[in-house]
């Protein structure tokens, strides 16, 4: 039986069913989705979107990522690492366990990120221990040549002043949401963005939106973060609900949505090094 979660009211109901999508940040393997991730997968495929991350935050999640992207190959990828949030009570075991993991998943075509990693300054008193566990994140992505899908609530301009010294090629910071002038030294270092559906109502979001290169630019649900602001309302947030909402929220800004769904689909390919089926854009 299928979720049929789908926002009403919004700006998604205007969108056209040929178009397709990208989620380059979900947590599918959060216990939020245990009893109802196939169906959510299915309703993307659905739904026409065409790839999704599945951010980890830690060793289990990270377990539960990686066999998901190999249920669902082709049409959810793996991205496995520890979250800042869980830094505060996680063990030095459990960070190694997770540096194993990626490191016996390299040539596995279903993993294809390190993230969900970075700095969150609301845990200032484990500061150390953050800064710990993400250089051991970077270090594994720089080994690995992965791309690191970087959290950084409150602290972006530090983390982005960070990452030059990694060998990290390439970088998502993931629901950006600081100043311009950070943007701008951001996109300057040759990193990428990603934004969510925020988007739709805030301002400083579709601030950000409108000054950064669309070709730095992916969409993302986070998923299972709630958004209770319309048209969302607290609904169960799944990718066939929300990312045509979000991309066509982009376009307003930007392009028309044809051209706004094709830019994002041709960033995310590269970057993740997925290959994007040329029909699908």
């Amino acid at each position: 039986m299928m979720l049929s979660f789908l926002v009403s009211g919004g700006t998604g109901d205007r969108m056209s069913t040929s178009l397709r999508y990208v989620d380059a940040h979900i947590h599918l393997s959060d216990p939020e989705y245990a009893g109802c991730v196939d169906e959510v997968v299915a309703e993307a495929r659905a739904a026409n979107v065409v790839a999704m991350v599945s951010n980890s935050v830690d060793l289990q999640t990270g377990v539960g990522s990686i066999k998901l992207a190999e249920r669902y190959g082709g049409l959810v990828f793996a991205a496995v690492g520890v979250h800042p949030w869980n830094v505060q009570t996680i063990s030095d075991e459990e960070v190694e366990a997770v540096v194993k993991l990626a490191e016996e998943n390299r040539n596995n075509k279903a993993l294809v990120a390190i993230g969900e990693i970075g700095l969150d300054s609301k845990y200032v008193k484990v500061w150390e221990k953050q800064l710990k566990v993400l250089d051991t994140m970077l270090r594994l992505a720089e080994r690995l040549d992965l791309p690191a899908c970087v959290h950084s609530r409150g602290v972006t301009e530090q983390v982005v002043d960070l990452l030059p010294s990694y060998g990290v090629k390439r970088v998502l910071l993931h629901w950006f949401s600081g100043s311009l002038q950070v943007l701008d030294k951001t996109v300057d270092r040759g990193y990428y963005v990603s934004e969510g559906p925020a988007v739709v109502y805030s301002n400083v979001l579709r601030d950000i939106v409108r000054r950064v290169p669309l070709t730095r630019l992916l969409t993302e649900t986070d998923g299972p973060t709630r958004y209770h602001k319309p048209p969302f309302n607290a609904k169960t947030t799944t990718p066939a609900t929300h990312m045509p909402t979000v991309v066509q929220s982009i376009s307003e800004i930007r392009l028309d949505n044809e051209e706004t769904a094709k830019q994002i689909i041709e960033t995310f390919g590269p970057f993740f090094r997925v290959r994007m089926d040329s029909e699908a854009v």
